[in-house]
């Protein structure tokens, strides 16, 4: 077991520093670690292909898939570029207001809906707005894709993780409102300030093309307005299921690609434009991510580091919630944090049934696993998809850039979490 551990975390080790490195595509690292993960799991007896399947998140996968193909559909439409004029108007083209503009409706946004989808909708906007302008793209798709992320934490319907936790702990939506809300304000500030100095030159640069964009009427660039509405009618109802699917107990991914389907035969588009448009190297290097992961679980990685947090349940309860947040915040930097949400559940109703309190350590572990995911390119879902869209545009995110500015958010915000942690641990429901 002690080869399979290791051989493991190796060859998802080297996979990491090839990604980082940036010398090929991500989709291919993917699938060639993945590959790699299954032979080595089935040659020393740790991991099978049917074992490799399980481990994959199709509702993660749906979701995208779906989310793509209603983003592909209204595209064509003009609405996103009518939607940049309006919000680039409304700033006026000051690119701090218009950071904290797409920043806090990140951030809101991601409270009801999957941080994804909110991606997949304000990311373009995002992009088209900054092509009118003449300004880099870069400091609002990363305040977008770091806010997704804090956003989710916010709700219990926000982020796959809470879901998982407010399960498995009986945790409501309205404990998320009443202690997990008040925090993310609070966050939300912090990494709003910090960005824009981080990003201060580039927010410093005046807009070549105000006069230009001024002139502009958001309602003409909207040229097929049918079109736009149908998708727009659809799309209204997904986000009305995705708020109340847990309620049926529907997952995001039926609801995406349930709704992708109506519009695709309401609408009757291109078909095969209409699938050009989706990122399917981001589905296939989720996937090969969630096959690696999985192969790690099974060698028994995550087994011993729950043992490794088991052994420190004699600490005070405070600081054992400490260093929930800052464990799972730095292991949700580099593996998708709901396997980590789920490989923590287990160590956490354990140390309950050992006599332990544990009805503070759900609301370290919702933290970790929500602000954790910005330290890095591969932390979150959202990091890939706007890494990805911002391939198209003239200055790309790598994972180096995110490393300089990232990072530092996800230092800060979980920094912030744990005074705030400490200074509600009292109030945490027992």
């Amino acid at each position: 077991m002690v080869l399979a551990t290791v051989s493991s975390s190796l060859i998802f080790l080297v996979s990491l520093g090839l990604i980082f490195s940036e010398k090929i595509h991500r989709m291919i690292i993917g699938m060639a670690g993945a590959a790699l993960m299954v032979i080595m799991g089935k040659l020393l007896g740790f991991y099978s292909e049917s074992q490799a399947l399980a481990a994959v998140d199709f509702n993660t996968l749906g979701l995208l898939l779906g989310m793509m193909i209603l983003v592909a559909l209204l595209e064509p439409t003009g609405f996103f570029e009518s939607l940049a004029v309006w919000a680039g108007k409304f700033s006026k083209g000051h690119p701090v207001r218009l950071l904290v503009l797409l920043g806090t409706v990140t951030t809101v946004v991601s409270m009801f809906l999957n941080n994804v989808t909110t991606i997949i909708l304000i990311a373009p906007v995002t992009i088209l707005i900054c092509e009118i302008l003449g300004i880099s793209p870069t400091p609002f798709l990363m305040a977008e894709a770091l806010l997704s992320d804090t956003g989710g934490v916010a709700t219990l319907i926000g982020d796959p993780p809470n879901i998982i936790i407010g399960s498995a702990a009986g945790l409501t939506f309205i404990d998320f409102l009443i202690f997990s809300l008040p925090i993310v304000v609070v966050v939300l500030l912090t990494t709003l300030l910090l960005l824009r100095y981080l990003f201060r030159r580039e927010l410093a640069v005046r807009p070549r093309k105000m006069k230009t964009l001024m002139r502009l009427d958001p309602a003409e660039a909207l040229h097929d307005r049918k079109t736009a509405l149908k998708v727009l009618i659809v799309l209204g109802a997904a986000i009305l299921l995705f708020s109340i699917s847990h309620l049926f107990n529907i997952s995001p991914a039926l609801v995406a690609l349930s709704a992708a389907g109506v519009a695709l035969v309401w609408v009757r588009p291109d078909v095969k434009k209409t699938l050009e448009q989706i990122e399917w190297s981001v589905l296939f290097f989720f996937a090969a991510l969630f096959i690696m992961v999985g192969g790690l679980d099974a060698a028994g990685v995550f087994g011993n580091l729950v043992r490794l947090l088991e052994g420190l349940n004699a600490i005070p309860p405070v600081w054992f919630g400490v260093i929930v947040i800052w464990v799972v915040a730095g292991l949700s930097a580099v593996v998708d944090n709901i396997p980590i949400t789920i490989a923590m559940i287990p160590v956490i109703q354990g140390l309950g049934a050992a006599g332990i309190d544990i009805g503070p350590l759900w609301w370290a572990l919702a933290f970790g696993a929500g602000f954790g995911g910005n330290g890095t390119i591969i932390g979150s879902t959202a990091n890939i998809v706007v890494a990805t869209l911002s391939e198209k545009t003239r200055t790309p995110i790598t994972a180096k850039l995110w490393n300089k500015r990232g990072l530092p958010v996800m230092l800060a915000t979980c920094a912030v979490a744990t005074i705030l942690y400490i200074l509600a641990f009292p109030l945490f429901p027992r």
